[in-house]
């Protein structure tokens, strides 16, 4: 996708004018924390397995090159084939061969955020090839050649009404009197027509939430059985996923495995967790006569030893985003990038560099919210603050911006002068605010603020000064 996060900004204020966008987004905060909370509650040991999932993955992190020889050896004794991806254009490529050998002209899809990352659709589309979403809410945005605004919910930003005018817009061979106007009924219809898209695929992507390097099987977790179709009707099944999707042993997975849908949805389990484990054997009823896996780096390695390192852990989860004033406020499309909300923040500069994501470790409060819901305790918001550092380092950031934060070091380094003008400033400032009842409607260099909402009056004297005085009677 075209990375659009340098204008941030100006997203954000479209979004956050769009009506029916701010009315769908509230489905995020009634849908997920709520749930998530008591999938939490009703497991006590659950803090636990969270120090636990963080341990696998970080000892997998430390030794990732070995889980990784071994998680080849496994696939290739299977009967599959590791092809390995350095940047997105190598996965590109080598999947369009793969397409290719097989004469393939239709491509079905499971919901895969690496074939988004890497574009794997808009590439097979040039070559010929058709690819198609079967997720439904993939399957959505993808009729409206849209990107996922949420990395579980991609079509979280859209209500049914827009879901109803885009299957009357492109399912024209059915009858245009039918009634669309019930989500049943959406559904109903999707799945009629995707299941004549599986039936006649000749290929099958599927994305993994988990590689397992003791056994060479790939783990989707999903809740609509349509990885499944899509990896079983196939002649040939391709796994797409980056390389820190390793995990040592089935005994690990299964432990991660109940933190993922607890996080993400609220359940204990999704519905369909579905292990593959090489192609179609002599005695299997179905399966893919050729099973491959692109395993992808795309900027990785390079986070390895580096502070951005503990990002790896992800599993993808979406509990960051879902618990985010700022995700809540403006939606994924804002970020303009595949990964919104806080790990995209922390992600798009990791991967695409600072010079394109680097507005997005802006966009936080820093209340803390997403490091206190992550299965994995990945610490966002310290990561965040790194690429702060490294947008100042680089002159990217507002030279205002600079300005203030050049002038407050001055001041800093000089307590005497820094106390005598913010004790001038804010008697100043609150003289001015008790005339106009308490609160500004502008002010000099916070405009970012005044041009949305009052900004409150000091009462006349400083923090530290009030401090002082209280510090003098007690004594």
């Amino acid at each position: 996708m075209q990375i659009t996060s340098p204008q941030f900004r100006q997203n954000a204020t479209k979004a956050l004018n769009d009506g029916q966008l701010q009315k769908a987004l509230g489905n995020v905060q009634k849908g997920f924390i709520g749930k998530r909370a008591l999938a939490v509650a009703a497991l006590p040991e659950f803090e636990q397995l969270r120090d636990s999932g963080r341990a696998i993955k970080t000892h997998t992190l430390k030794h990732l090159d070995l889980y990784l020889e071994a998680y080849e050896a496994k696939v290739t004794a299977s009967g599959g084939q590791v092809h390995w991806a350095e940047t997105a254009q190598d996965a590109r490529e080598i999947i369009l061969g793969i397409c290719k050998a097989a004469g393939a002209r239709t491509v079905t899809k499971g919901k895969s955020m690496i074939s988004e990352e890497v574009g794997v659709n808009a590439y097979l589309e040039e070559h010929g090839i058709t690819p198609v979403e079967t997720d439904l809410g993939e399957y959505i945005i993808q009729l409206r050649g849209e990107t996922p605004s949420h990395i579980i919910a991609p079509a979280v930003h859209l209500n049914k009404e827009q879901v109803e005018q885009d299957f009357r817009r492109v399912h024209t061979h059915l009858a245009p009197e039918r009634n669309l106007s019930e989500a049943q009924t959406l559904l109903t219809e999707a799945r009629a027509v995707l299941r004549e898209r599986f039936l006649a695929a000749d290929v099958g992507i599927t994305g993994a939430n988990f590689l397992v390097a003791e056994t060479g099987t790939s783990i989707i977790v999903t809740n609509e059985g349509n990885g499944d179709l899509t990896q079983i009707l196939p002649r040939v099944h391709i796994v797409i996923a980056s390389i820190e999707k390793i995990t040592p042993t089935l005994e690990d997975v299964s432990q991660i495995l109940r933190l993922l849908a607890r996080s993400a949805t609220g359940q204990d389990m999704s519905v369909y967790t579905t292990f593959s484990t090489g192609p179609r054997r002599a005695d299997d009823p179905d399966g893919p006569d050729q099973y491959h896996v692109v395993l992808l780096d795309n900027g990785r390695t390079a986070m390895l030893g580096t502070e951005f390192e503990e990002m790896l852990r992800c599993i993808r989860c979406g509990a960051c985003m879902n618990h985010c004033p700022v995700y809540h406020a403006v939606g994924g499309h804002a970020y303009g990038s595949v990964y919104p909300g806080p790990m995209g923040a922390v992600l798009t500069p990791s991967l695409w560099g600072v010079d394109k994501g680097g507005q997005l470790p802006n966009a936080s409060t820093f209340c803390g919210r997403c490091e206190s819901v992550c299965p994995m305790k990945i610490p966002l918001p310290k990561m965040m603050r790194h690429w702060r550092e490294r947008e100042f380092e680089r002159h990217l950031n507002p030279p205002a911006q600079r300005w203030g934060l050049g002038a407050w070091a001055f001041l800093a380094r000089r307590p005497k002068l820094y106390h005598a003008l913010t004790g001038l400033v804010a008697r100043l400032i609150g003289r001015i605010g008790a005339v106009r009842g308490g609160s500004l409607g502008w002010l000099p260099l916070a405009g970012g603020w005044t041009r949305h909402r009052d900004l409150p009056a000091p009462e006349g004297r400083t923090f530290l000064e009030m401090w002082a005085d209280k510090q003098r009677k007690s004594a």
